[in-house]
């Protein structure tokens, strides 16, 4: 497969820049699951004070 991808002077640009979108996809991805946990961290700790208060 990779004897198909002929991108001549190109190739390091291409690769390059598919490189850095991969990077800022994982990244986008990790702290997305790091912001949810938070904020469901947070949900879960303003209704157990909910609950104590009723």
């Amino acid at each position: 497969m990779q004897g198909d991808l002929d991108l001549g002077k190109y190739q390091m640009t291409v690769l390059s820049a598919w490189g850095a979108a991969l990077v800022l996809i994982v990244a986008l991805v990790a702290l997305t699951l790091i912001r949810g946990a938070k904020v469901r961290r947070a949900l879960e700790a303003a209704e157990a004070r909910k609950g104590k208060d009723q």
